[in-house]
């Protein structure tokens, strides 16, 4: 890997999960975009973000998807960033957006797989988190 990898805040690792989750199937869609606009707007969690700091954190997950061990660069760089209490946190951020244009696709159900995986989420906790957005998301 040839890049330097920033540093990130804790809610920097919170918006890299939700981006990676929208780019995962290489089509960053509206819905989502304004779903984690949104989410960075409203959330608790997020009260003191500074919003403009989105854009470079989707730059940087950008990159590291372009490069061969970017992935794991990436989840290496949320697991540094982010206290493990915040971990389901993560994931029920990156279901929401996941969630957010009324269908999963595969490439982002492999991404909720290894975000799950690699945050360690308890298969029943997960499940609990899945049930809720898919609850939060649903259309008439």
């Amino acid at each position: 890997m040839n890049i330097e990898l920033p540093s990130f805040s804790p809610c920097d690792a919170l918006v890299a999960v939700m981006v990676a989750v929208s780019a995962s199937d290489e089509t960053v869609r509206t819905s989502e975009l304004v779903a984690i606009e949104r989410i960075v707007n409203h959330a608790p969690i997020f009260a003191q973000y500074d919003i403009d700091r989105i854009r470079a954190v989707a730059q940087t997950v950008m990159t590291l998807f372009e490069e061969e061990d970017g992935l794991d660069a990436l989840f290496g760089l949320v697991r540094d960033s982010l206290p493990p209490r915040l971990f389901d946190t993560a994931y029920a951020l990156a279901c929401d957006v996941a969630a957010a244009d009324g269908r999963l696709r595969e490439a982002e159900l492999q991404m909720l797989t290894e975000i799950r995986d690699q945050m360690e989420i308890d298969r029943l906790h997960a499940a609990a988190i899945e049930l809720s957005a898919r609850a939060r998301h649903c259309t008439l």
